[in-house]
Protein backbone atom coordinates (compact mmCIF):
# COMPACT_ATOMS: atom_id res chain seq x y z
CA UNK A 1 0.00 0.00 0.00
CA UNK A 2 1.41 3.18 -1.17
CA UNK A 3 1.82 5.87 1.66
CA UNK A 4 -0.96 8.68 2.04
CA UNK A 5 0.93 11.22 2.46
CA UNK A 6 2.77 10.58 -1.28
CA UNK A 7 -0.99 10.99 -2.36
CA UNK A 8 -2.36 13.05 -0.33
CA UNK A 9 0.67 16.30 0.02
CA UNK A 10 -1.51 17.95 1.75
CA UNK A 11 -1.66 15.80 4.96
CA UNK A 12 2.32 16.97 5.31
CA UNK A 13 1.50 20.26 4.86
CA UNK A 14 -0.97 20.06 7.87
CA UNK A 15 0.86 17.73 10.09
CA UNK A 16 3.53 20.59 9.67
CA UNK A 17 1.49 23.07 10.64
CA UNK A 18 0.13 21.68 13.57
CA UNK A 19 3.38 20.65 15.17
CA UNK A 20 3.58 23.41 17.55
CA UNK A 21 0.02 22.94 18.66
CA UNK A 22 1.60 19.24 19.49
CA UNK A 23 4.80 20.26 21.36
CA UNK A 24 2.06 22.96 23.23
CA UNK A 25 -0.38 19.94 24.23
CA UNK A 26 2.63 17.68 25.00
CA UNK A 27 4.35 20.14 27.05
CA UNK A 28 1.12 20.95 29.01
CA UNK A 29 0.43 17.17 29.51
CA UNK A 30 3.87 16.86 30.49
CA UNK A 31 3.44 19.38 33.36
CA UNK A 32 0.02 17.85 34.50
CA UNK A 33 1.27 15.07 36.90
CA UNK A 34 3.67 17.71 38.19
CA UNK A 35 1.00 19.67 39.79
CA UNK A 36 -1.33 17.50 40.72
CA UNK A 37 1.51 16.06 42.85
CA UNK A 38 1.41 19.21 44.71
CA UNK A 39 -0.55 18.95 47.85
CA UNK A 40 -3.89 20.59 48.13
CA UNK A 41 -5.26 22.78 50.53
CA UNK A 42 -7.22 19.87 52.07
CA UNK A 43 -4.00 17.52 52.44
CA UNK A 44 -2.31 20.25 53.80
CA UNK A 45 -4.90 20.61 56.38
CA UNK A 46 -4.87 16.65 56.97
CA UNK A 47 -0.80 16.64 57.61
CA UNK A 48 -1.35 19.30 60.07
CA UNK A 49 -3.71 17.88 62.17
CA UNK A 50 -1.91 14.60 62.38
CA UNK A 51 1.36 17.06 63.70
CA UNK A 52 -0.75 18.65 66.27
CA UNK A 53 -1.93 14.94 67.30
CA UNK A 54 1.81 14.32 67.84
CA UNK A 55 2.77 14.13 72.29
CA UNK A 56 5.97 15.50 71.25
CA UNK A 57 4.67 18.52 69.27
CA UNK A 58 2.92 19.68 72.73
CA UNK A 59 5.67 18.76 75.07
CA UNK A 60 6.56 23.02 75.63
CA UNK A 61 2.54 23.34 76.09
CA UNK A 62 3.41 22.88 80.26
CA UNK A 63 7.13 25.31 80.15
CA UNK A 64 6.32 27.94 82.98
CA UNK A 65 4.00 25.95 84.59
CA UNK A 66 3.85 25.89 88.22
CA UNK A 67 5.24 22.55 88.37
CA UNK A 68 8.12 23.61 86.40
CA UNK A 69 9.62 26.47 89.13
CA UNK A 70 12.81 24.75 90.06
CA UNK A 71 14.36 20.91 90.39
CA UNK A 72 14.27 20.09 93.33
CA UNK A 73 17.24 18.16 93.50
CA UNK A 74 19.37 21.27 93.01
CA UNK A 75 17.77 22.19 96.01
CA UNK A 76 17.40 21.11 99.88
CA UNK A 77 13.94 21.50 101.67
CA UNK A 78 16.33 23.22 104.12
CA UNK A 79 17.47 26.07 102.09
CA UNK A 80 13.54 26.04 100.38
CA UNK A 81 12.63 26.85 104.06
CA UNK A 82 14.83 29.85 104.55
CA UNK A 83 13.50 31.41 101.28
CA UNK A 84 10.00 31.82 103.63
CA UNK A 85 11.98 33.74 106.23
CA UNK A 86 12.03 36.84 104.16
CA UNK A 87 11.65 38.09 100.97
CA UNK A 88 15.06 39.08 100.87
CA UNK A 89 16.79 36.09 101.71
CA UNK A 90 14.42 34.69 98.48
CA UNK A 91 16.32 37.02 96.40
CA UNK A 92 19.65 36.93 97.84
CA UNK A 93 19.85 33.41 96.92
CA UNK A 94 20.17 32.40 93.23
CA UNK A 95 18.09 29.23 93.53
CA UNK A 96 15.27 31.35 95.10
CA UNK A 97 15.70 34.17 92.87
CA UNK A 98 14.98 31.51 89.72
CA UNK A 99 12.80 29.51 91.43
CA UNK A 100 10.15 33.14 91.84
CA UNK A 101 11.45 34.61 88.72
CA UNK A 102 9.50 31.77 87.27
CA UNK A 103 6.31 31.56 88.93
CA UNK A 104 6.14 35.10 88.14
CA UNK A 105 6.00 33.92 84.52
CA UNK A 106 3.26 31.83 85.24
CA UNK A 107 1.49 34.96 86.81
CA UNK A 108 2.39 37.35 83.62
CA UNK A 109 4.02 39.21 85.84
CA UNK A 110 7.86 38.75 85.26
CA UNK A 111 8.47 42.56 84.37
CA UNK A 112 8.90 43.48 88.01
CA UNK A 113 11.65 40.83 88.85
CA UNK A 114 13.21 41.88 85.79
CA UNK A 115 13.30 45.41 86.74
CA UNK A 116 14.66 44.79 89.59
CA UNK A 117 17.69 42.74 88.79
CA UNK A 118 18.33 45.79 86.30
CA UNK A 119 18.30 48.03 88.83
CA UNK A 120 20.73 45.71 90.43
CA UNK A 121 23.29 45.63 87.74
CA UNK A 122 23.18 49.54 87.56
CA UNK A 123 23.95 50.10 90.80
CA UNK A 124 26.84 48.17 90.01
CA UNK A 125 28.34 50.31 87.31
CA UNK A 126 31.91 51.11 87.89
CA UNK A 127 32.05 54.71 86.19
CA UNK A 128 29.29 57.45 84.99
CA UNK A 129 30.29 56.56 81.32
CA UNK A 130 28.65 53.72 81.93
CA UNK A 131 25.59 54.47 83.55
CA UNK A 132 24.31 56.46 80.84
CA UNK A 133 23.15 54.05 77.79
CA UNK A 134 22.26 51.77 81.28
CA UNK A 135 19.89 54.20 82.47
CA UNK A 136 18.95 54.81 79.06
CA UNK A 137 17.66 51.38 78.00
CA UNK A 138 16.12 50.70 81.45
CA UNK A 139 13.64 53.55 81.36
CA UNK A 140 13.05 53.03 77.44
CA UNK A 141 12.52 49.08 78.46
CA UNK A 142 10.70 49.61 81.63
CA UNK A 143 9.70 53.09 82.60
CA UNK A 144 8.02 55.37 79.28
CA UNK A 145 4.68 55.17 78.66
CA UNK A 146 4.31 52.11 76.59
CA UNK A 147 7.25 50.59 77.44
CA UNK A 148 7.63 46.87 76.01
CA UNK A 149 8.07 45.70 80.13
CA UNK A 150 6.61 48.64 81.29
CA UNK A 151 6.12 48.17 85.35
CA UNK A 152 3.44 49.99 87.73
CA UNK A 153 4.96 53.00 88.59
CA UNK A 154 2.65 55.95 90.67
CA UNK A 155 2.76 59.34 88.51
CA UNK A 156 5.31 60.94 91.01
CA UNK A 157 7.81 58.10 91.11
CA UNK A 158 7.84 57.59 86.78
CA UNK A 159 8.24 61.60 86.90
CA UNK A 160 10.90 62.20 88.98
CA UNK A 161 12.83 59.14 87.46
CA UNK A 162 12.00 60.77 84.21
CA UNK A 163 13.86 63.96 84.84
CA UNK A 164 17.34 62.52 86.82
CA UNK A 165 17.32 59.98 83.19
CA UNK A 166 19.50 63.26 81.37
CA UNK A 167 22.16 63.06 84.20
CA UNK A 168 21.88 59.56 85.74
CA UNK A 169 23.49 58.96 89.12
CA UNK A 170 23.68 55.42 90.77
CA UNK A 171 20.73 56.49 92.71
CA UNK A 172 18.59 57.15 90.22
CA UNK A 173 16.12 54.52 89.68
CA UNK A 174 16.06 53.83 93.89
CA UNK A 175 12.77 55.09 94.06
CA UNK A 176 10.91 53.13 91.77
CA UNK A 177 13.10 49.83 92.71
CA UNK A 178 11.51 50.05 95.95
CA UNK A 179 8.43 50.75 94.84
CA UNK A 180 8.31 47.75 92.61
CA UNK A 181 10.46 45.96 95.35
CA UNK A 182 7.09 46.16 97.57
CA UNK A 183 4.68 45.70 95.01
CA UNK A 184 6.51 41.91 94.83
CA UNK A 185 6.84 41.48 98.41
CA UNK A 186 3.38 42.47 99.92
CA UNK A 187 1.59 40.44 96.70
CA UNK A 188 3.48 38.24 94.63
CA UNK A 189 6.19 36.69 97.42
CA UNK A 190 2.98 35.29 99.75
CA UNK A 191 1.31 33.73 96.61
CA UNK A 192 4.75 32.13 96.20
CA UNK A 193 4.79 30.55 99.37
CA UNK A 194 1.67 29.24 98.82
CA UNK A 195 2.40 27.16 95.76
CA UNK A 196 2.36 23.88 95.13
CA UNK A 197 6.02 23.65 93.78
CA UNK A 198 7.45 25.28 96.36
CA UNK A 199 5.59 23.43 99.38
CA UNK A 200 6.47 20.38 97.74
CA UNK A 201 10.26 21.80 98.05
CA UNK A 202 9.68 22.29 101.65
CA UNK A 203 8.61 18.99 101.83
CA UNK A 204 10.89 17.88 99.45
CA UNK A 205 9.05 16.10 96.99
CA UNK A 206 10.24 16.19 93.28
CA UNK A 207 8.36 17.69 91.18
CA UNK A 208 7.21 14.75 88.20
CA UNK A 209 7.53 15.54 84.63
CA UNK A 210 3.59 16.75 83.49
CA UNK A 211 1.73 14.00 81.70
CA UNK A 212 1.44 15.38 77.75
CA UNK A 213 -1.52 14.96 76.73
CA UNK A 214 -3.11 15.60 73.05
CA UNK A 215 -5.64 18.08 72.22
CA UNK A 216 -7.45 16.10 69.77
CA UNK A 217 -8.24 12.39 69.73
CA UNK A 218 -10.12 9.27 68.34
CA UNK A 219 -10.87 6.50 70.74
CA UNK A 220 -9.30 3.04 69.46
CA UNK A 221 -10.73 -0.36 70.28
CA UNK A 222 -7.61 -0.99 72.04
CA UNK A 223 -9.32 1.76 74.74
CA UNK A 224 -11.74 -0.59 75.70
CA UNK A 225 -10.38 -3.78 75.71
CA UNK A 226 -10.59 -5.35 78.93
CA UNK A 227 -13.46 -3.06 80.15
CA UNK A 228 -16.90 -4.61 80.79
CA UNK A 229 -19.94 -2.67 79.99
CA UNK A 230 -22.26 -1.36 82.95
CA UNK A 231 -25.52 -1.80 82.22
CA UNK A 232 -26.93 -0.52 85.52
CA UNK A 233 -26.53 2.83 83.68
CA UNK A 234 -29.00 2.15 80.75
Amino acid sequence: MENPLLLFPQLNISASKDKPYYRVMKSAIKGEPHKASKPGAKQKRNRLSLLLQKPEFHEGDHLGKPGNLTKAASVSPEEAVKWGESFDKLLSEKAGLDAFTKFLKTEFSEENIEFWIACEDYKKSKSTHELLPKAKTIFETFIQKDAPKEVNLDFHTKEVTSQNIGQPLPTTFDAAQNTVYRLMEQDSYPRFLRSDPYLNLVKGRNPTRPILRRRSRSFTVNDFQGVRPDFSLW
